[in-house]
């Protein structure tokens, strides 16, 4: 290895190793990174949303942001707290339900939290009158933001970690066995934060907009894709182990299912050709 790819590996690991899992105390309080990049990527996303709205020149109010901010966060939370437990959790928080709500929010499953989100986008839609699959192509637009910022939580918390490796940028975290491995969490943060979120970016600047569902279906047909492709480099929880093979994880099965459900997305946008609509016009007075 050249001096300077082990620069590489160097500086990378000395980076996870400077950074501290809590971004700062309040009190007693510890407030980690992981917790603020949900926050942060609610809020962020909250934003982008009522960009989008404008630009495509359709209703979308500050109340209904505020709605979809409270659910967003519920849907999210639950979901992907539950889904950990009922997916990964291989019975141990039936017999630890005390563990259950632990303020660490250790353990959360993103397609548990994808789950959630749909219900809260359901409840959302139904309470504003906005059909379900224009609402979606708001929230998948933004997601992309949320996505980055936790799993860069992941890199700070030294988990979610990949297989060994002896790439200059491998990483030796703690817990991993002392050996440089692939920093898994960066390779999602990179596909399913940074180039998700520039495609979809690409395609909301469409006039007029895309058909009613298209980017809903874009986000979870790429999204299953590159989490399947990590999921070959990332080391499988170790409760569950490999499904099959001694490649299939559940991560990757869960993302098959995502990438069909964005086939059958995509079939129902170039089908329908419903154009983008925000929330109905209030009565007249």
């Amino acid at each position: 290895m050249s001096t300077s790819l082990r620069t590489d590996l160097a500086l990378l690991d000395a980076i996870y190793h400077a950074l501290d899992p809590v971004a700062f105390w309040i009190g007693p309080f510890a407030i980690r990174w992981y917790g603020l990049g949900y926050i942060v990527g609610v809020l962020a996303g909250g934003l982008l949303i009522s960009h989008i709205a404008k630009r495509w020149n359709i209703r979308f109010t500050v109340d209904a942001l505020l709605t979809l901010y409270i659910a967003a966060m519920l849907g999210i939370v639950v979901g992907g707290r539950a889904g950990y437990i009922l997916i990964y959790g291989a019975g141990y928080y039936f017999e630890n339900p005390g563990e259950i709500l632990t303020t660490s929010m250790a353990g959360m499953s993103f397609h548990g939290g994808v789950i959630g989100m749909v219900i809260a986008m359901l409840i959302v839609s139904r309470l504003f009158k906005m059909p379900f699959a224009a609402l979606a192509d708001l929230v998948v637009i933004a997601a992309p933001i949320g996505i980055f910022l936790v799993r860069c939580a992941n890199f700070i918390n030294g988990e979610l970690w990949g297989a060994p490796t002896d790439l200059p940028w491998g990483v030796t975290f703690e817990g991993g066995g002392g050996i440089p491995r692939h920093p898994s969490q960066l390779y999602e943060a990179l596909l399913e934060g940074i180039v998700l979120f520039i495609v979809l970016q690409i395609l909301a600047r469409k006039k007029p907009p895309l058909a009613r569902g298209y980017y809903l279906s874009v986000f979870l047909m790429l999204y299953g894709v590159f989490r399947i492709a990590v999921e070959f480099v990332r080391v499988p929880d170790e409760q569950l182990g490999y499904l099959a093979g001694g490649w299939l994880t559940m991560g990757m099965s869960l993302s098959i299912v995502m990438v069909l459900a964005g086939l059958g997305c995509l079939i129902y946008a170039i089908k329908t050709k419903h154009p983008q609509v925000g929330l109905p016009e209030p009565p007249a007075v």
